[in-house]
């Protein structure tokens, strides 16, 4: 059984193409359906230690000006831009594509109850390390009476 390919985001950018071509205020109609432009995703592992949530990523090569990290309730979105080092001009063809360069961004829905007035974060050889702290909850305790 051969699986279809879905292109239906093709064909409405053609859509919007047609409807956009020859009209005066073009990049403002452009800018209104940014949402078509392509992100990657940015890989992480998400794992706990007895006091905070780890978000590690792969981060070689974006500066650190270049990311931004913030927080919406349980989640943690992750937003940057890698650039090539070389002009995308100046590349004739590729022989492999496995790298992704431009905007990428990443959700992480935390699967505990954090403190995200106390998320630090913080890049060492390439890695990004974010460390959300849980909030700790009393397991048992006496009342005194």
């Amino acid at each position: 059984m051969k699986k279809e390919k879905d292109n239906s985001w093709k064909e409405e950018k053609i859509e919007i193409e047609k409807e956009t071509k020859g009209k005066d205020n073009v990049s403002s109609q452009k800018k209104e359906r940014s949402w078509l432009k392509k992100e990657g995703v940015l890989a992480v592992d998400v794992y706990q230690t007895e006091e905070d949530i780890i978000i590690e990523a792969p981060v070689a090569g974006v500066k650190k000006e270049d990311l931004e990290i913030t927080t919406e309730k349980d989640i943690v979105i992750i937003k940057g831009k890698r650039d090539r080092l070389i002009s995308s001009e100046e590349i004739k063809s590729f022989y492999v594509k496995e790298c992704f360069f431009g905007d990428f961004r990443k959700e992480v829905i935390l699967p505990e109850e954090t403190d995200p007035s106390r998320i630090k974060a913080d890049i060492k050889e390439g890695i990004l390390l974010i460390k959300v702290p849980k909030i700790e909850r009393e397991k048992k305790r006496k009342i005194e009476i």
